[in-house]
């Protein structure tokens, strides 16, 4: 059964030359030009991938990622103009799995798309229900967080990634190595994507010297989960 493709973007253009791309590698394509009319087709469309445009009227990105993310963990890619980078990083935070920079070549954008679509969860992330360490528990099957008794939501990709690091606690990953295990592609020069996830993954678990668990950065390599004595 073919995936299926939203199209989220005010300029008509760039929705015909994408779906024209999309449709010859055999992608069902539904198209919205703004974000009102975005979510009521996330809602009827059910799309296995949004792309969205971070700039729009009516409703833009941001505000069209959050209002999805209340219902729906889609896979969400943003389309970002240079120089939006504040914006790109609160879309990451809010819930967007991924971006890519405008001008773009829509091959790129393709190739990302299927990256993320092919990427399988290993078997031990797919068995997994819960993680339990001291005044922490990770739900992976409901996507939260309950941390000193308080329940958190998380995104798909932040269940992913804090269950990654969790699960291998002690052990360091590079920043490349957890973009292909989370993301599905290889390093392209987009690690800010993981360094914006590890950034909202420690404000929502409260990570500080008082914790009994932390997301330590490892200058120069990456980050690992590290559970103290």
């Amino acid at each position: 059964m073919a995936q299926r493709i939203l199209i989220v973007d005010d300029e008509p253009k760039i929705r015909e030359l994408l779906t024209l791309f999309f449709k010859k590698e055999n992608f069902m394509i539904a198209e919205a030009g703004d974000g009102i009319e975005a979510i009521r087709k996330v809602e009827a469309f059910k799309p296995n991938m949004v792309i969205l445009d971070l700039m729009m009227p009516v409703l833009d990105g941001i505000e069209t990622c959050k209002q999805i993310r209340r219902f729906s963990n889609v896979p969400i890619i943003m389309l970002t103009a240079k120089g939006e980078d504040e914006d790109r990083i609160l879309g990451l935070e809010i819930g967007a799995d991924d971006y890519v920079t405008k001008p773009f070549s829509p091959q790129e954008v393709v190739a990302r798309v299927k990256a993320v679509l092919r990427r399988v969860p290993d078997a031990a992330f797919e068995k997994a229900e819960v993680l339990q360490f001291q005044q922490l528990t990770i739900n992976v099957n409901n996507h939260t967080l309950t941390v000193y008794g308080q329940e958190k939501s998380l995104t798909l990709k932040e269940t992913e990634l804090l269950w990654c690091l969790a699960s291998n606690a002690g052990i360091t990953f590079s920043r490349e190595k957890l973009l292909d295990k989370v993301w599905g592609y290889e390093y392209c020069g987009e690690t800010r994507t993981v360094d914006s996830h590890i950034r909202s993954l420690r404000r929502k678990l409260g990570c500080s010297d008082k914790t009994p668990w932390d997301i330590v950065t490892v200058w120069g390599v990456g980050y690992r989960f590290e559970v103290r004595p």
